[in-house]
C-alpha cells in the first residue's frame, strides 16, 4: 500500500510542478508585454519599424547579446563612442529616451517581442495591430480543473493512508468531515473573498459608465427615420458639432422647418424595443403643442415651450471633449462615438465613453497629414512636418493620435 502512496506523490508533485511552471511562464510573459507597453510602444513595434526599430530579432542584429542590456541604460555615452548607436541614430533621426531598468526588465521586453506572432485579422490575415486575443478563460478553466484533480487526489491519499494503517494495526481517530475541516473552510473563503474583490472591483469599475442608457424621450424621435431613411445630415440637426464644443440640441424651430410641412407619418410602422408600436402623426402632433404651432391655421398661435429632452450622453466635469476638434479637425465620423445611430428608432448610448475607451481610440486612430503636392489631407496636421517627412521617407508607416500628443491629461481633462 505504501508503494501506491508514493506513485500517487510523485504523481501529485508533478502536476503541481506543471501547473507553476505553466503560471510562471505565463507571469513571465505578461511580465514582458507589460514592460513593453509601458516603456517601449509609444517608439517601438515587435515586427516593424517604427519611430525605432522593430524588437523582434534586435539581439541578433546587434553587435553582441549583451549590447542591448548596455544600450538601454547608457544611451547618451553610446552616442558618443559606439559604431552602432551612431548607426541607428543616423538611419531613425531620433535619439532614443534613456531608462534605468534591470537586466531582468529589459531580458523580459526582448523575449517577448521574440516570441511575439501577429494576431489573425478577420478572414484570416495578421495585423500586428489587432488586441491579443485573451486566454483568461482557458487559464481560468485550468486552473480549476488542477485545483480539482489536487483536492481529489488528496482524498485518495488520505483514504490509501487510512488502508495502510489499518493493516498495519495503527489506529487513528475518524478523519474530520469535509464541511468541518478547517483546511477546506479556510481555503472556501480565501476563494470567495478573491471573487467577491474581483466582482466588487469590476463593479466600481463599472460606476458612471452609462452604456446601453435609453430614457423614454417626450416625444419619440427615431432616428432610423430621420437619419436612416429620409437621409437628414446629422449635422443639419446637430450644427454645433463642427463648429463648437457641444453638439447642441436642436431647437423647436429646427423641427419646425420641416414639419410645418410634414403633418402626418406615412413610412413604415415604428415599432419600439418592447414591441409597442408608435403612432408617428401623433408624436408630431406632440412637436406642434410644443411649438404653440397651429396646423390647420398654419400659424403660431400660442406660446411655444422647449422640448424637455432627457440627457443620454454626460461626461463627468473634470473631462474636456470639444466635437468640433474630433469631427472637423479629426474627420471622425458620429458613428465612431455614438454607433449606428441611423439604425437606432431610439437613441441609446452605444460606448462606454471611458478613459480607456478614448485613450485606445486615440492610439488606433490614424492621422491624415496635409500632402502639398496633392493637395490631399487635413491643413491643421502641417505643424507636424517632420512625422510627414518621415512617411514619405518610409521611417514610419502611420501616425496615431497618441503621437501628436493625443493621450496627455491636459488633453482632456482640465
Amino acid at each position: 500500500m505504501s508503494r501506491y502512496r508514493k506513485i500517487l506523490q510523485k504523481v501529485f508533485t508533478s502536476l503541481l510542478f506543471i501547473a507553476l511552471v505553466s503560471l510562471n511562464y505565463t507571469s513571465f510573459a505578461a511580465d514582458g508585454e507589460a514592460l513593453f507597453k509601458a516603456n517601449c510602444a509609444n517608439c517601438h513595434k515587435p515586427l516593424e519599424d517604427y519611430t525605432g526599430p522593430k524588437l523582434q530579432g534586435a539581439r541578433a542584429r546587434q553587435p553582441n547579446l549583451e549590447w542591448a542590456y548596455k544600450w538601454v541604460n547608457n544611451v547618451n555615452s553610446m552616442l558618443e563612442t559606439d559604431p552602432y548607436a551612431k548607426g541607428l541614430l543616423a538611419k531613425y533621426g531620433s535619439r532614443m529616451t534613456q531608462f534605468n531598468l534591470p537586466k531582468a526588465d529589459i531580458k523580459a521586453i526582448l523575449d517577448y517581442a521574440d516570441a511575439y506572432v501577429a494576431p489573425a485579422a478577420p478572414g484570416g490575415a495578421a495585423s500586428g495591430g489587432a488586441p491579443a486575443e485573451d486566454n483568461s478563460l482557458l487559464f481560468g478553466i485550468l486552473t480549476l480543473v488542477l485545483a480539482v484533480i489536487a483536492l481529489i487526489l488528496l482524498q485518495v491519499n488520505s483514504s490509501l493512508r487510512k488502508l495502510a494503517e489499518e493493516k498495519d494495526g495503527v489506529l487513528r481517530t475518524e478523519p474530520v468531515p469535509f464541511y468541518r475541516n478547517k483546511t477546506y473552510i479556510m481555503a472556501g473563503i480565501l476563494i470567495l473573498f478573491c471573487l467577491g474583490g474581483y466582482m466588487t472591483i469590476n463593479a466600481a469599475i463599472g460606476l458612471g459608465r452609462m452604456k446601453n442608457y435609453q430614457p423614454e424621450q417626450p416625444i419619440y424621435y427615431s432616428h432610423k427615420v430621420h437619419a436612416g431613411t429620409n437621409q437628414i445630415s446629422c449635422l443639419y440637426c446637430h450644427g454645433g458639432s463642427q463648429d463648437s464644443k457641444h453638439a447642441n440640441i436642436p431647437s423647436v424651430n429646427v423641427c419646425m422647418n420641416c414639419h410645418m410641412a410634414i403633418k402626418e407619418y406615412k413610412g413604415d410602422a415604428i415599432v419600439k424595443e418592447d414591441g409597442k408600436q408608435v403612432n408617428g402623426t401623433a408624436e408630431i402632433q406632440k412637436l406642434y403643442q410644443y411649438a404653440g404651432w397651429n396646423p390647420d391655421a398654419k400659424k403660431y398661435d400660442k406660446p411655444g415651450k422647449p422640448i424637455e429632452w432627457v440627457r443620454i450622453h454626460n461626461l463627468p466635469d473634470h473631462v474636456y471633449f470639444n466635437h468640433s476638434q474630433h469631427v472637423k479637425v479629426g474627420k471622425q465620423n458620429c458613428q465612431t462615438c455614438h454607433g449606428p445611430i441611423q439604425e437606432m428608432p431610439e437613441v441609446y448610448q452605444y460606448s462606454e465613453l471611458s478613459m480607456g475607451w478614448c485613450i485606445n481610440c486615440h492610439r488606433e486612430s490614424k492621422v491624415n497629414f496635409y500632402n502639398k503636392e496633392s493637395g490631399e489631407g487635413n491643413k491643421y496636421y502641417s505643424i507636424y512636418e517632420k512625422f510627414h517627412k518621415d512617411i514619405k521617407a518610409g521611417k514610419l508607416d502611420s501616425v496615431t493620435v497618441e503621437k501628436i500628443g493625443g493621450i496627455e491629461c491636459q488633453k482632456c481633462h482640465y
